[in-house]
């Protein structure tokens, strides 16, 4: 046979030919992922909202109609907004443009610092894209209004990555996003609640650490939100700036709700989110029977427990919701605890939750979390919040600050109690929930009729004292350790000794000192930091196999 003789000619041609089919693929890709993206903003009847301007009635004071926002002498700021969906908006963006602005700095500079390769930022927009190209259609006109209200008052500077209705949306699932693609390494927030025989008055008693870390200017702005819509109940939560769902909540009728993350599957793409599911039952809701209502309507991609406390039930329970199934664990006792498992009869035993009892902190958590409930049994605000800010281990065992199988991982965003039969909720004030709690009365507040003069809308005679922590060297070797650990993390130099003699006791002091020595090649003194790492609670089973992992590439690097 007579061999063919080679064309460069027609190889290039097929070259040309593939490369151009390549590139037409990619851009229609790249058009479909930009189209799916696009979440047109809803049609409001009435955009009258938007000529209002707020007054600024003295430094830092603002109103517009009845509508207020100010900054309380406890650091934390307070806003109250009424009207319809798209007014609401538009007036809370308004009222609080600066901390709007302010939170989406924080939140895209946390995400630079935890991805800092542009290109992989670039590709994480296209996936998200296609992750929420279903988000709109699972939102209801309402919130969509109220979400493009406040829109209007975000920042032009990153139209790069959508338009400001688009970002808005889209930062409504962020939590739920971070939940999804990190599923094996929840970050663990813990609340519980008693009532009758197990509370010092029979009253009920809710509190709850939400420990939803994105640095930490990013909790630095907290907002201690009243609301009272044109349809539903008046309620109030723990918020930030641009963000309309709800984590921490309770509604004058005296039902409040609080959101924890449970083991997950990795979903194809995104649903309800869930803060604005808790918000719905918060806005919506009366009882627990509402509040179950509420839940099995919408449909959500990520697997989450609603501790939902109810004063007309006289008791709580936990709505278990996962993107297939709902389920309800009652207690049938005068007590309940929630942390990042499943409870019920139907999901306790799912493939997820079993790894998630196996392999993750929540047992442990659960575990202190009644240890400590049973060694208090007459339960009281001043108690709870002393649970809340427990920070040892097991039988009181220092298992190191800020170790995911303490109830108090000195990360929180907020913490929160609330008495829901007396309408009153105390929020924490910096540093995590160490400072002060400060009471607020539902009833006093949703009965004013707008603020004229700037003055305190606090309980004062309520308060919680700081946490005596914060005047003990443990505390400022926190704060060292702290220091040291975003240092190392940022590739900066730093003493890897200083680093555990700051937290001696915690796992991750000799984790963050190993990486440090194994980075610039001192595999002996590496070695002796992950093994004595292995001799503390480890939080994590993944955390532990690192180490382990660790622990072999140091043998064999130091192996002749």
């Amino acid at each position: 046979m007579r061999n063919r003789k080679f064309s460069w000619k027609k190889f290039g041609k097929r070259l040309l030919y593939t490369g151009l089919v390549f590139v037409g693929l990619l851009l229609i890709g790249f058009i479909y992922l930009y189209c799916v993206a696009i979440d047109y903003p809803p049609k409001p009847a009435d955009l009258t909202s938007l000529q209002l301007q707020r007054k600024e009635l003295s430094p830092g004071f603002y109103t517009i109609n009845n509508n207020w926002f100010r900054k309380s002498k406890s650091g934390l700021f307070e806003m109250y907004v009424e009207g319809k969906p798209f007014e609401r908006g538009v007036i809370n963006g308004k009222l609080s443009k600066e901390l709007v602005v302010n939170q989406e700095v924080y939140f895209t500079d946390q995400i630079n610092k935890i991805i800092p390769s542009k290109s992989y930022l670039s590709f994480l927009k296209y996936f998200i894209a296609w992750f929420n190209r279903d988000l709109a259609k699972n939102v209801s006109e309402e919130y969509k209004e109220e979400i493009y209200g406040i829109s209007k008052s975000a920042s032009d500077k990153y139209q790069f990555i959508g338009s400001n209705y688009q970002r808005i949306l889209n930062y409504h699932a962020a939590h739920d996003i971070g939940h999804a693609l990190q599923s094996m390494a929840l970050v663990g927030c813990t609340s519980f609640g008693t009532w009758n025989d197990r509370s010092a008055d029979g009253t009920m008693i809710v509190g709850r650490n939400f420990d939803f870390y994105v640095g930490d200017n990013f909790a630095h702005d907290k907002i201690v939100a009243f609301f009272n819509p044109s349809e539903g109940h008046k309620f109030m939560t723990i918020t930030w700036g641009g963000f309309v769902g709800a984590v921490s909540g309770m509604n004058e009728k005296g039902l409040s709700v609080t959101i924890n993350a449970d083991k997950t599957n990795i979903p194809s793409g995104s649903a309800t989110p869930v803060s604005l599911v808790a918000r719905e039952i918060l806005q919506y809701a009366q009882n627990i029977n509402e509040a179950i209502a509420i839940a099995k309507k919408r449909k959500m991609f990520v697997s989450e427990s609603f501790l939902v406390a109810s004063a007309e039930d006289n008791k709580a329970v936990v709505i278990e919701k996962t993107p297939d199934t709902l389920d309800v664990y009652d207690p049938h006792q005068n007590y309940i605890i929630c942390a990042n498992h499943f409870q019920s009869k139907g999901l306790a035993h799912s493939k997820e939750n079993l790894v998630q009892l196996s392999n993750s902190a929540s047992p442990y958590r659960y575990q202190r979390l009644m240890e400590l409930l049973n060694a208090e049994r007459k339960n009281t605000v001043q108690k709870t919040v002393d649970i809340l800010r427990n920070r040892q281990g097991l039988h009181g065992e220092d298992i190191g600050m800020g170790n995911e199988k303490t109830l108090n991982q000195l990360i929180a965003h907020h913490s929160v109690v609330f008495e829901p039969q007396k309408l009153l909720v105390w929020v924490s004030t910096s540093p995590w929930q160490l400072g002060q709690f400060v009471a607020y009365d539902l009833k006093k507040i949703f009965a004013m009729k707008g603020m004229q003069t700037d003055h305190e809308i606090i309980d004062s005679t309520l308060t919680i004292k700081p946490d005596t922590f914060l005047n003990t060297k443990a505390y400022h070797d926190f704060i060292t350790f702290r220091t040291l650990k975003q240092k190392a993390f940022d590739g900066g130099e730093i003493n890897p000794d200083s680093v555990v003699a700051s937290n001696p006791q915690f796992y991750h002091a000799y984790v963050i000192a190993g990486d440090y020595s194994f980075k610039h090649r001192d595999y002996k003194k590496a070695l002796g930091y992950y093994k004595t790492a292995l001799t503390k609670v480890i939080a994590t089973v993944n955390e532990e196999n690192y180490i382990k992992k660790q622990v072999e590439k140091c043998t064999k690097k130091l192996s002749p």
